[in-house]
Parts: C-alpha cells; structure tokens; sequence
C-alpha cells in the first residue's frame, strides 16, 4: 500500500485578492480588507503592497493608516470568502479526488497515489503553484505523510520560533529599552514574510525532521498553550518530543499530546472531503414579467419536465422542493414543500406547486424562476415478478400506497408536514410506553402491529387517586373524578412491573395489578392496584375503555 500523502494549501491573502481579482480596477497601491472588532476595526487580510509597507492582519485599522495613508480598504464579505474557497475546493478537485476545506483560508488535499500522474509530487506541487499564482492567488504548500504536519509545513515552514518575551522570562530587556520595542520593525505580527512559492516537502517517513524546528505554534495549539510552553524553554516541536507525555497531557492538557501525535502519525486525523456537488436545480429567465396564474403554472411545467428528467437520470426522488420567484423589482417570493414519498413523477410535484401558488405576490410581474431539489433520496426500481395473481396484488398495494403518501402530501401543503403524524410500536411493556408518534412522512406504517397480553383501553391519561377501600381486591364502590361509583363486573389482574432500569415518578409506587372495572352506568375503567415502593399503596385510574 501506498504511504499516505497530504498536500496542504495555504492562501495568506485570500480575503484582499479576492476583490483584487474582482475589483480589477483599483489602482495600484496597498489594499486591505477590515472588518468589525467590537468598537473598532482591524485588518483582517492585506495584499502584496500592503504587507511590504509593514501592515498586517489583525492590525488596527487607525494604526494601518498611521503606517501607510494611501492605504485602500474594502469591508469583508465572510460568506463571499468562503464561496470563493468552495470554488478554489472544486477548481482543486482536478489534482486530487480527496479536497477538503480547512476554513477559512486553506484546502488539504489527500493525493496517495496521484503524484505520478503529473510527473511526481514535486512536479506536481509546482504545477499546482504555478496555476494558482497565474489566477493572482499567492499560496504556500506543505507536503506530509500527516494532514498535521502538512499544515503546519505550509504555515511555518522556513520561520523562526517567537522569542516570547514575557514579565515571567528571566532574561528580559531593561525597561527603559522596552519602551521604545513599539518603534521597532517585526516581521513577525501576523503576517509571514513576503517570499516567493517555495513549497515546503517532506520526504516519506521523514515527518518528525521535517517539523522538528518548526515553531511549537505548528502544532495547531491555542496561543495560551504557545505562550506557556515558550516561556519554559519549549519553543520547537522537537523540544515536545523528547519530553514525558503524561507530563505533558498534565500539565497542558490532552490537546497538546494529541496535536503531536497527530503531526507525527501516531494518532489517526483522517480527511473529510466534501460530497460532490450534484445540484439539482433549473430556472428560466421570461422576456417580460408576468402575474397571471396560468404563466406561473407554465412556467412551472417547463421547470418540473427538466427537474424531474435530472433526478431520473440520477435515480434520484424530490423529497424537499423550493419554487423561488424573483419579481422586476428585485424582491423574491418562494414556495418550499416536502413530499410523503420522494418521488420524480412531474404528475405527483406539480398539484402541490399549484395548492401553494396563493402564497406568491407576484407584484409588478415575475421575470425568473428557480425550482431546485433541497433533498433528495435514491430511487430504486420496483419490479413486480412471480403468480400472475401476486403481481396484480402487489401492484394494487402500491397504488394504494401511493394514494395514501399523495394525500399526506396534499395535506402537508396546508397544514404543514410535520402537523401529520403516525404511530409505532414502542420497545416497552409500560402502557404509556407501548406507542410512540413519529413523523409520517418520515416513517413507514405498521403492517402487524404486536399484541398486547391484554386489552388496553381507547383512552390513557396519568394515573388518578380513586377512593377505596386499601385491599387489592376490586372494590364493589369507590368514588372517582367526584362521582360515586358501583362495580358491576371486573377483569383481571394483569401485573405489571415498572422498568427497575429506570427512575420515573409515576412509577414510583412498585408493581400494579390492573383490572377492567364495568360500573353499573356502563363506564368501563382501567383501574389498578399499587403495591407501594417508594409512595403510598392505593387504587387509581389509568384509563378508560370505549
């Protein structure tokens, strides 16, 4: 088998050169993209130029324009930056099958066995560089058996470990030198040197030299851990190394010892890449507006013919559909059902589509439609084989299924879906226990429904106290819900112990026998006997027969 190979894609200016790459008409002086830290704001990405001027992220943005005044700033889109990662994520998906996203500036990419494709792993890191840098990206690579220290190669690789300087540290300038250390150049802020692609690899099986002198902040630890660990000598990941690791889980705790396991191999860090994106979804754009109910279901048509032919041709069934329809003056109105069934039959979609056009204010006219499966099932043919009378069977049962899972639907669509319930057979012998309510449209009905040892009645409610006589014979008259009662017959005992597993408080009075009380009125109860555990002993009813 292969040995593992990570490849990790570090994008330090993601934020300032997307807009750069969109905003292709701004002039050629620093940029920087800010965004809102409480009262203030902070740099949160720089440019090239920016950066050479001395800013950096996490910079104040009153102290940037101290720095550099002919700085160009631009507010931060954070869902903007993280579509354009999802884009560079598919762009990625040509190098490697295995891409996943390290938000929210990075792709790890898995590429065991894909190296030779592209002339080795050294061949293909250039390539991967060269293209990025062509789009106007700077990136920096790391090369690993680890996705740990692949991470921390592409971050940290060819720095030096921070000095952290610290009232705690015994040796420590003086003060009146440490007052003028502001006024001083660092290079080490935030932001790394500017450098050239210089992709950082790792031989196989060469993980622990490779990050050996990199900076205990390549492990991925919080700055507080960092901070510690530098103040007691611990500045390198081959300083942890040699080090006791119950010592170390001890005094750092256990996040410590498992980022430097993961970084060396010794404890797995597999990679999620994302699911392809298969989006089932259409639109059609209208040469004129329109408002009318007809052009809307027209419209509609069109959309659901080609859905539905997606979903077929990927053996795919609609179980969660959105209509959204965008009016001339830029607002937008959707419609959003579920389905009992998944289903890819236009026939079934459509009359709910029509149920839910009321909702829709069409306004001024609508001029595009988007309809667009949220979720999807996978379809299996069925086909019907066997007696010639079995076949016809199992055809008539499926059409009564999928009358049944139409009517939930045309239901769900006034209502709501989850206003339409079913019930299931509980895995308990408790009474109130012996049936549970799910969703209909997300469960499957009961063909045998199991048994119970006795009958139980139509209606159950908690238990309460019935005045009688303390004996566990069913008495001849009690008094119950204010009314004095006589028993004309009785059925029974059932006994039945509560779930010793478990601590419930109605339950707390022990075992109860339960008997079928008829009074002379013809009220039939569901009365019991509690033997008394931890509550006082006594009758009560827990139900009533129809």
């Amino acid at each position: 088998m292969a040995p593992k190979r990570i490849l990790s894609l570090w994008f330090p200016r993601l934020g300032a050169e997307r807009l750069l790459r969109a905003l292709r008409g701004l002039p050629d002086a620093p940029f920087a993209v800010i965004e809102q830290a409480g009262s203030a704001q902070r740099i949160a990405s720089v440019s090239v130029l920016a950066q050479a001027a001395g800013l950096y992220p996490g910079q104040p943005l009153r102290d940037a324009l101290a720095i550099c005044p002919a700085l160009v700033t631009q507010a931060r889109d954070a869902a903007a930056e993280a579509a354009f990662l999802t884009r560079l994520r598919r762009w990625a998906g040509r190098w490697s099958p295995l891409v996943a996203e390290e938000a929210p500036d990075a792709l790890a990419l898995d590429i065991t066995g894909c190296a030779h494709l592209f002339g080795g792993e050294a061949a293909m890191v250039d390539q991967i560089g060269a293209a990025l840098e062509g789009m106007g990206l700077s990136v920096q690579a790391g090369l690993a058996d680890t996705p740990g220290a692949a991470w921390a190669l592409a971050r940290h690789a060819g720095g030096r470990a921070a000095t952290g300087r610290s009232g705690d540290a015994i040796q420590q300038e003086a003060r009146a030198t440490r007052s003028r250390a502001a006024n001083r150049p660092r290079h080490d802020r935030g932001a790394s040197a500017i450098t050239t692609f210089a992709p950082a690899i790792a031989a196989v099986g060469q993980t622990h030299s490779a990050i050996a002198r990199l900076p205990v902040a390549a492990l991925r630890l919080d700055p507080d851990t960092v901070a510690q660990l530098t103040r007691l000598g611990l500045r390198h990941v081959g300083d942890l190394t040699g080090q006791p690791r119950a010592a170390l889980a001890r005094r750092f705790g256990k996040g410590l010892v498992l980022r430097l396991d993961q970084a060396l191999g010794s404890a797995p860090e597999p990679i999620s890449p994302a699911r392809p994106d298969t989006a089932f979804a259409t639109r059609i754009s209208l040469p004129d507006p329109v408002g009318l109910e007809a052009d809307i279901l027209a419209a509609i048509d069109r959309l659901l013919d080609r859905l539905c032919q997606l979903l077929a041709d990927k053996r795919q069934g609609a179980r969660i559909i959105r209509l959204e329809a965008y009016r001339s003056d830029g607002k937008r109105q959707e419609i959003t059902l579920t389905l009992a069934r998944a289903s890819h039959d236009p026939a079934r979609i459509r009359p709910l589509l029509a149920m839910r056009l009321g909702t829709i204010d069409a306004g001024f006219g609508i001029d595009m439609f988007r309809l667009e499966a949220l979720r999807t099932e996978p379809l299996h043919d069925k086909q019907a084989s066997g007696h010639l009378d079995a076949a016809r069977a199992a055809a008539s049962r499926a059409a009564r299924d999928t009358a049944l899972e139409d009517l939930m639907a045309r239901m769900g669509a006034r209502i709501g879906m989850e206003a339409i319930t079913r019930h299931h057979p509980g895995n308990s012998h408790i009474p109130e226990k012996a049936a549970q309510v799910l969703a209909a449209a997300w469960s499957e009905p009961v063909a045998n429904w199991p048994a119970p040892p006795a009958p139980r009645p139509l209606l159950l409610w908690r238990p309460e106290p019935v005045t009688a006589p303390d004996t566990p014979d069913p008495p001849a008259r009690f008094r119950w819900r204010r009314r004095d009662l006589a028993m004309a017959c009785a059925q029974g005992p059932e006994r039945i112990a509560p779930e010793w597993w478990l601590d419930e408080p109605d339950w707390r009075s022990g075992t109860r026998d339960y008997w079928i009380v008829t009074t002379i009125c013809g009220t039939r109860l569901w009365l019991f006997f509690a033997h008394g555990a931890t509550m006082s002993r006594g009758w009560f009813c827990h139900g009533s027969f129809a």
